[in-house]
């Protein structure tokens, strides 16, 4: 059995009650712990921030919707090859998108995934907020207006991209590995 991450692993009643209140939550709604709590328990500082500019990102119920906030983890986290966000972020995907197939679509290649001219404006700004976010225009703003997104959500596709960029580079450095449990949700059409 492989280890869950390169990182130490605390037992969950050595964690702080808040974080371990926050991951017997999620165990209590999914039926498992996902490891990347696991892997980033260990530094409960950074776990709160990570946790708090997450959910700020990925929760809110205006603008994107949660299927696209979670496109865009995928499609960039298949960028930066991280295999666990795109297993659990693909998961995620397939259940807000009820779509058994779009995940691995996006992964492997979103210009010809079977995604709306909209979604493929949203993800191209986020490939060049990943690769090249010093070349950002107005131009690219301007397109993004034009597919009918809002200042705000411009924010939000360019803020999600970075976010995972890091988690993405976390992820890779600490060879966390995707929960098997990951592999099977979503599959049902």
């Amino acid at each position: 059995m492989h280890p869950i991450a390169r990182t130490p692993i605390p037992a969950l009643f050595d964690m702080p009650p808040d974080i371990r209140a926050r991951i017997e939550t999620v165990q209590e709604k999914s039926g498992f712990i996902p490891n990347v709590f696991l892997m980033l328990a260990h530094r409960p500082e950074e776990f709160r921030a990570f946790m708090a500019y997450h959910d700020t990102l990925m929760d809110k119920r205006e603008g994107l919707t949660k299927a696209e906030r979670e496109m865009i983890v995928v499609a960039v986290s298949a960028a930066n090859q991280c295999q666990y966000c795109v297993i659990a972020h693909g998961a995620i995907l397939r259940i807000r998108a009820k779509n058994p197939l779009i995940a691995e679509q996006v992964a492997s290649n979103w210009r010809k995934a079977d995604i709306t001219a909209r979604e493929r404006a949203m993800l191209g700004f986020a490939m060049k907020v990943t690769h090249a976010a010093n070349e950002t225009s107005d131009a690219d703003h301007a397109a993004l207006r034009e597919a009918g997104f809002s200042d705000d959500e411009i924010w939000d596709i360019a803020a999600i991209a970075a976010f995972f960029g890091m988690s993405n580079r976390l992820a890779n450095v600490t060879s966390l590995r995707p929960n098997d449990e990951f592999y099977s949700m979503g599959r049902q059409a």
